[in-house]
């Protein structure tokens, strides 16, 4: 027997760590308004790797919940595909690659998993950049960390290299530990890519440093980490020396977001342009949504504009 009430109105869930948290919390409401979706959402917190039950006992109640309409997920990406795969009935196309389901969502009694970080991280990615920037700038990537958020990035960058040359030369991926550099190189070898890919061992901020000092003017540094808001922290040191005319991009909005700080602090004297998380998030809960009720919203143009200022408007 589960511990979920039956769900008296249309519901979408937010299965997180610290969901109350989240800015979709104040959006949610407003943009089922705006796109008449007469929905609510619901958070669902877990710790991290909770126990496998747990995972389980919240999908299988979503599968069989008449009102619950699908769910989008965060932190627990890779535990809950783990955990529930028996669970689902079908699998969007880069849910198996990538072993992870960011968004839950159902199609008559079947349940389907997708991985959407590939589509909306490339999104947000094209969003920040201006077009041609890689051929006229001629810089790199650094993608600090090495888990389901850059792996989705890389696939993004491997997919564009098939039919345009306006990605990195060469795009660094480190991480502190070595086991998901390693599952990380096995699946770009796989997909068999010409993308310059590049894999370094960073087991303390300061190692980081050293790769980021190196890099050449113009690169582009991304925390893929997590660290600043599921765990507290940067995976630099404040003796990071950012790349002349860089761009900066944290891939969280929320939380103490300290490398976001140490960005700041060199913004000037080295002339960089910094990005937190918002694009992505505006991006992430988009795309979702779209495949949880099941309707076009488009990723660009006035009426994606105007779901962006919806959003912004409950920013304080």
């Amino acid at each position: 027997m589960n511990h979920y009430s039956p769900a008296v109105k249309r519901t979408m869930y937010f299965i997180g760590v610290t969901t109350g948290k989240s800015s979709i919390m104040k959006v949610f409401p407003r943009w089922a308004e705006h796109l008449g979706l007469n929905a609510v959402i619901k958070g669902l917190d877990f710790k991290p790797h909770s126990d496998p039950a747990l995972y389980r006992e919240a999908v299988d109640f979503i599968k069989k919940d008449p009102l619950s309409l699908g769910a989008l997920v965060t932190t627990h990406k890779l535990d809950l595909i783990k955990a529930c795969r028996d669970i689902f009935n079908g699998f969007g196309e880069y849910t198996s690659l990538l072993g992870e389901a960011s968004s839950i969502s159902k199609r008559g009694s079947e349940l389907w998993a997708h991985a959407k970080d590939p589509i909306t991280s490339g999104l947000s990615l094209d969003a920040i950049l201006p077009e041609g920037y890689w051929k006229e700038s001629e810089g790199d990537m650094h993608l600090i960390g090495a888990g389901g958020s850059s792996l989705a990035l890389s696939l993004y960058l491997i997919n564009k290299k098939k039919n345009s040359s306006d990605v990195p030369e060469k795009v660094i991926i480190s991480n502190r530990s070595k086991t998901r550099l390693i599952e990380m190189k096995s699946i770009h070898k796989k997909i068999k890519t010409d993308l310059h890919f590049e894999y370094i061992l960073t087991p303390e901020p300061e190692d980081n440093d050293r790769v980021v000092s190196n890099l050449k003017p113009s690169s582009m540094v991304i925390n893929a980490t997590g660290l600043g808001k599921d765990r507290p922290g940067s995976p630099l040191t404040d003796k990071v020396v950012f790349p002349e005319n860089g761009i900066v991009w944290e891939f969280n909005y929320r939380g103490d977001l300290i490398f976001l700080d140490q960005a700041k602090a060199q913004e000037k004297t080295k002339n960089l342009t910094i990005h937190d998380g918002w694009i992505y998030f505006i991006h992430g809960w988009t795309r979702v949504i779209a495949e949880v009720f099941h309707m076009d919203i488009p990723t660009s143009g006035p009426a994606f504009d105007k779901l962006a200022n919806i959003a912004a408007d409950t920013r304080s």
